[in-house]
Parts: structure tokens; C-alpha cells; sequence
């Protein structure tokens, strides 16, 4: 089930023949993609936009579009379907156009300076610059290895929770020690709309990798009865009329039980795939793209890197890290964009230029 984002700011592509000429192309839909957007807009710089997801967001819709985030400057807690919103309301003036559904395949220098850019599904570009923003790449979950267990993908085996409200009141076995594993437990033994009938908690050893106040929390909760952790690993699974009915369980002891459940949730966490990223001859350095910290460029003139693709000394893989290299990004992409146009910082508050890129009144001051 795909996420209700605000459609009506979306503005897809319509069918084109030939390359698509465009000043910058976009590769990512997630926050930080969205934000190069505005920063583009503010100088005037139009985009276009691919992800390989049939929605923009990125992770925050395809793993978390419903769990706070409260690390937005300025906005004290919000979703990630919340994020998405507002992002493609803020950059609705600047008309980008997305192309979803497709990954980039090809990107080869021309002679002219400029980048042919050919999709999976054979979509074509010619664009001055080219922005990376593909989050961890095309991140895939690690999946749990059980024989027969994958023909039950997305109808009781689970790798991401879109629709918590489809898990209330079943019994859910929940595998992982990570944060997400942790939260989605609390999140369905505890009082609420989408309290789960019972919650039992699987993971390999007695050590997470999760806050230590979630951990105290899960402890609590299963010295109250309200769940369950076991430590062991699933090892197989039961089922009868064409449903799973239970997971085996084989733990520490080596004994292996049975563990009934309507819903297997597992959080091994992502493995980050650059996919055909790496056959760009860009500088990579563990699956990540090495950019400098002044303009947020690869080693190739017009490929810019923001968000969690890339990598430099210091770097934080945090949004808000995201945004800021998207200004600086978008900075260095202008002059070559505009190679005889002098850029100049302007404030959004006082410029009437950028009120008029905006569509906004300019402010009338007493």
C-alpha cells in the first residue's frame, strides 16, 4: 500500500521523446533530494528529479512514515510522511518535475560538458549537473534466510511496517535488535489504536543495538507480562492451509520451540547496494561517494553528492546535515549552470527577487 502523500504538489512526468534538456537532474526523492529542489530554486536552477520508489520520501515514507523525528530545526516532532509533505509544499513554486518508479542506469560525460542520463526504464536526459541524493543507495532489507518462508512476503512476513493499524490486535513475533525492531515492540505492546494481541520479541543474543531507554522499556514490559523477549533464532517455520501458523525458534540452549504468530516482523536492518552508482567513475570509499566540504562535489566536474550517499571527514549522517550541504551544493552547481552570471547571497526574508521566485507578497515592515 503506497503512502497518501499530497499529490496535488507532485508533478509527474509526461511522456517525451528524445533526451529531456534540463539544467540539473536529481537522483533521489528522499528529504535531502526534495530540499536540493529548493535550494536549486532559490537561483533559479529547475530540476528534474528520479527515485527508484513509486512515491517520493525515501526511507522516511518506505520505513518509518508514521515515527516521529525530532531533530527538524524548528519543528519540534514530526513524521516522516509529515516531512515529505511540507518539503514538496515548500517546493511547489519551483515546478520540478519526478520521475518515479525507474533507477538511473547510465551517466557519460559529454563533449560538451553536459551528462547523458538514461533510466531502467529508458527515460533519457542531457543535463548540466548531475545531484546525488540516493540516501543509502538502493538500500534493500537483509532478509531473514528460511527455506519457504519468502512466498509470504508482504501478507504475514514483514520488513517494514507502512500501515501499523494492520497489525493491531494480532499476534506479532518481531526479530532484530535494532532501534527499529525495539521501537515497532513498544510501539504494539503498548495501550493504543494499534496494540497488537501479543508481542513476542526474538533476537540472537541478550545485547541490543537499540536506545538503552527502549531496552529498559521492552524489560519493563515483560516483567509486567505485556510481552515477551526470547533469545534465540528463527530457524523455520509452521503452516497449515496455505498460512504460516508458528516460527521455530531454536535458543542459546539449542532447543528449538515453536512460537505461534498471525505476523512475522523482521528488522535486520538495510544493506546499501550502490548498484550501478559505482560504474559512474565516481571516487567511492565503503559505498559512499567522496566529496569535498566546499561545494559537495564528486571527483567529477558537475556530480554533486548530499545526504547519506557521501562522505567526508566529520560527516553526520543526519537530515539536517543533508539540507546544509544541499545549499552549498547548489552553489557550485550555478556557476557552471550560469557560467557568466554572478551568483550573490540573497535572504529570503528581504529579497524581493526571491519573493518573486517564491510567489510570495514581500513583507510589509511598520
Amino acid at each position: 500500500m503506497e503512502p497518501q502523500l499530497n499529490q496535488a504538489v507532485i508533478n509527474t512526468a509526461a511522456a517525451h521523446d528524445g533526451p529531456i534538456e534540463t539544467d540539473a537532474v536529481i537522483v533521489g526523492a528522499g528529504p535531502v533530494g526534495l530540499f536540493q529542489v529548493f535550494e536549486l530554486g532559490l537561483l533559479e536552477i529547475k530540476a528534474h528529479v528520479i527515485d527508484s520508489l513509486a512515491y517520493p520520501g525515501g526511507q522516511c515514507i518506505e520505513l518509518y512514515p508514521d515515527k516521529p523525528i525530532y531533530d527538524i530545526p524548528a519543528v519540534p516532532v514530526c513524521t516522516g510522511k509529515e516531512l515529505t509533505d511540507s518539503l514538496l509544499k515548500q517546493i511547489e513554486p519551483f515546478g520540478a518535475t519526478f520521475h518515479f518508479g525507474q533507477e538511473v542506469s547510465v551517466v557519460e560525460k559529454q563533449d560538451d560538458g553536459r551528462f547523458f542520463v538514461q533510466t531502467s526504464k529508458g527515460t533519457t536526459f542531457l543535463t548540466r549537473t548531475v545531484f546525488i541524493a540516493a540516501g543509502v543507495g538502493a538500500f534493500q532489507p537483509r532478509l531473514l534466510r528460511v527455506d519457504g518462508l519468502e512466498k509470504f512476503d508482504d501478507t504475514q512476513l514483514f520488513y517494514r511496517v507502512k500501515t501499523p493499524a494492520e497489525f493491531a490486535g494480532k499476534n506479532l513475533v518481531i526479530v532484530g535488535g535494532g532501534d527499529s525492531a525495539l521501537d515497532w515492540a513498544l510501539h504494539f505492546a503498548q495501550e493504543g489504536p494499534n496494540r497488537a494481541e501479543s508481542v513476542i520479541l526474538i533476537h540472537r543474543r541478550d545485547g541490543f543495538r537499540a536506545a538503552p531507554a527502549s531496552v529498559a522499556k521492552m524489560k519493563e514490559l515483560c516483567n509486567n507480562y505485556e510481552m515477551q523477549f526470547i533469545v534465540g533464532q528463527v530457524t523455520g517455520h509452521e503452516e497449515k492451509d496455505g498460512k504460516v501458523t508458528g516460527a521455530k525458534v531454536t535458543g542459546a540452549d539449542g532447543v528449538t520451540r515453536v512460537v505461534p504468530l498471525d505476523r512475522l516482523l523482521v528488522f535486520f536492518g538495510l544493506s546499501p547496494k550502490l548498484g550501478p552508482i559505482a560504474d559512474w567513475g565516481l571516487d567511492i570509499e565503503r559505498k559512499q561517494l567522496k566529496v569535498d566540504t566546499e561545494k559537495f562535489s564528486t571527483n567529477v566536474h558537475g556530480i554533486f553528492a548530499v545526504g547519506d550517499i557521501n562522505t567526508y571527514p566529520g560527516k553526520k549522517k543526519l537530515i539536517l546535515s543533508g539540507f546544509h550541504e544541499c545549499a552549498l551544493a547548489a552553489f557550485g552547481a550555478a556557476p557552471i549552470i550560469f557560467p557568466d552570471k554572478k551568483i550573490h547571497l540573497q535572504y529570503t526574508t528581504t529579497s524581493p527577487k526571491l519573493h518573486k521566485v517564491l510567489g510570495v507578497e514581500p513583507p510589509v515592515f511598520d
